[in-house]
């Protein structure tokens, strides 16, 4: 398990879910159907970033001539 993948998942998570709150309390109320956005909003950044991998870094000259 790569912690760099996990965080960007749960980043990714919290910023989405917090879009979703953010619109979703501005009648000053969440309703159940807010609610069930929020969390599907959350979830699906999730499995989206977890799914996508890093990109692996370009190797450079110096790179190469340290090895």
């Amino acid at each position: 398990m790569r912690i760099s993948k996990m965080w960007k998942a749960v980043v990714g998570g919290l910023a989405a879910g917090a879009a979703a709150a953010a619109t979703a309390v501005q009648d000053g109320t969440v309703t159940t159907a807010e609610g069930i956005t929020i969390a599907l909003a959350v979830l699906g950044a999730y499995g989206v970033t977890w799914a996508v991998p890093n990109k692996t870094p370009a190797t450079t000259a110096r790179d190469q001539y340290d090895q």
